[in-house]
């Protein structure tokens, strides 16, 4: 089955993106999850950004990296909002990428690099009225991810909640999240080890 490294969002390391991982565990995968706050968690979005800011996005995508040393090269990075950062640097740097899987957000590629690594697929999730992943240009630059390329996609979900995944919020959309985890679920078993 394939390997995942899951990247949390700024809420930090909470129950439900354990629970999101153990779907994939439940299935089958191989899922590391490692905790880029040192375990701090918060209760709000804005809170969290601000811990983030606090100890920089460098310092986010950094500790994504230290927790990439020691694992296979043919990893799929995934990461929810913040955990994108560390998830698409690593698709787009490390060699031997299985995949993305990238939720609530994405950055221009060229952030990263010059381009989008050849064989290296991906999937965005979103919702399509949420205001950070479409205020603040994540839905254009994942319009660019995906454009002309047949092994990249993108999913939009009716609704403006960010974390619609997340088990125990109020964000939780439980119909979205059920088909977001079927596609992820068809999208790592593809990625078959």
């Amino acid at each position: 089955m394939a390997e995942v490294l899951l990247f949390h969002h700024a809420l930090g390391l909470t129950a439900g993106v354990e629970a999101f991982a153990d779907g994939l565990r439940r299935a089958g995968h191989t899922v590391h999850v490692p905790d880029l706050y040192e375990g701090r968690t918060f209760g709000d979005l804005e809170t969290g950004a601000g811990h983030a800011r606090e100890i920089g996005f460098e310092t986010v995508v950094a500790r994504g990296e230290k927790a990439a040393e020691g694992l296979p090269a043919e990893l799929v990075y995934a990461g929810f909002s913040l955990g994108v950062l560390p998830a698409q640097k690593l698709a787009q740097t490390r060699p031997g990428a299985a995949g993305a899987l990238l939720f609530g957000a994405c950055v221009p590629v060229a952030a990263f690099g010059a381009a989008w690594p050849e064989g290296v697929p991906a999937q965005v999730h979103g919702m399509d009225a949420d205001p950070y992943f479409v205020g603040d240009g994540d839905l254009s630059a994942a319009r660019e991810l995906v454009a002309g390329a047949g092994d990249r996609e993108l999913f939009l979900y009716p609704g403006a909640a960010h974390l619609f995944t997340e088990r125990g919020t109020p964000d939780f959309v439980p119909e979205a999240a059920g088909l977001c985890a079927e596609r992820v679920l068809c999208f790592l078993d593809a990625r078959k080890g």
